[in-house]
């Protein structure tokens, strides 16, 4: 029923492993690697059609002191904080309220309510392209980062929903009993009895999505254009001219750009790990 170990097959079979794995690896990280060789070649390499050997000379340093200082490359990174951030804090937050109704109250919607929750994240966002930009001009927040931020908050909150939910039903129930039989309120046990507890679950949540929205770049071609409000990933297009590609600075940005979430996950990677298997082995 289960996968035989590694250390259970045979020694042909464990060495076969031991060579497939690092090519395997080599082959998922390809892409990631031709960014970063791309990221320090010259232009001229790309137009006498150098893709994949060695750079003609080091222009690392030009080609990145170019995406910092001549661009508006910084001004990109900072939108991106500005979006990332508080819809993090919005999501976790609202989901953590959320999770704590629908994971410890028994009414008759219960069910119902929580489907609605986890339903939104099965419709396919393209289809919802031309009604959410409709929404978002009539509201006056098109192009803007509050309604990139609210909207995110707003589709985000499913998911989180999801995960809180689950996580706070797997904690003891006996210790919200204790606490109303002391006759502590429902927010005082909401925030000083099952808050700390959740702690791991909000750590991981915060990993992925920030990653998620980080991210992200088909809704910020949707909802946003310009310098003043598009994150870094929609940025990056700001590479392209109108007959040519500067496919080095392009990568340089790439680069610079998939940064903060590998820097958050490897920042939160305890927390993260414990957050995910917290509860898998009773």
């Amino acid at each position: 029923m289960f996968p035989t170990p590694i250390e259970r097959t045979s020694r042909a079979w464990q060495l076969t492993y031991r060579m497939l794995l690092p090519a395997a690896l080599i082959m998922w990280l390809l892409p990631l690697i031709a960014v970063a060789i791309f990221s320090i070649k010259p232009a001229a390499d790309f137009t006498t059609g150098n893709y994949w050997g060695w750079p003609s000379a080091f222009e690392g340093f030009t080609n990145y002191g170019k995406v910092f200082f001549e661009s508006d490359m910084p001004r990109y990174l900072l939108n991106s904080v500005f979006i990332t951030l508080p819809t993090v804090a919005g999501a976790v937050i609202l989901s953590s309220m959320t999770g704590f109704a629908l994971g410890i109250y028994r009414f008759r919607a219960n069910i119902l309510i929580f489907f609605m929750f986890v339903a939104g994240n099965f419709v396919p966002f393209q289809i919802l392209m031309v009604p959410v930009r409709d929404l978002t001009l009539q509201l006056g927040l098109y192009n803007t980062i509050t309604g990139l931020v609210l909207f995110h908050v707003a589709f985000q909150t499913g998911f989180c929903t999801l995960f809180m939910r689950n996580f706070i039903r797997a904690l003891p129930f006996e210790l919200i009993e204790a606490a109303r039989v002391e006759g502590v309120n429902e927010f005082r046990i909401f925030w000083f009895v099952v808050l700390p507890l959740m702690k791991p679950a909000i750590a991981a949540l915060a990993v992925l999505i920030f990653t998620f929205i980080w991210n992200d770049y088909f809704w910020a071609v949707v909802l946003t254009q310009g310098v003043e409000t598009q994150p870094v990933t929609a940025g990056i297009t700001s590479f392209n001219a109108q007959y040519r590609a500067a496919y080095h600075l392009m990568s340089a940005g790439s680069i610079i750009a998939a940064l903060p979430p590998v820097l958050m996950f490897f920042l939160m990677q305890r927390h993260f790990i414990a957050g995910l298997t917290l509860g898998a082995v009773k």
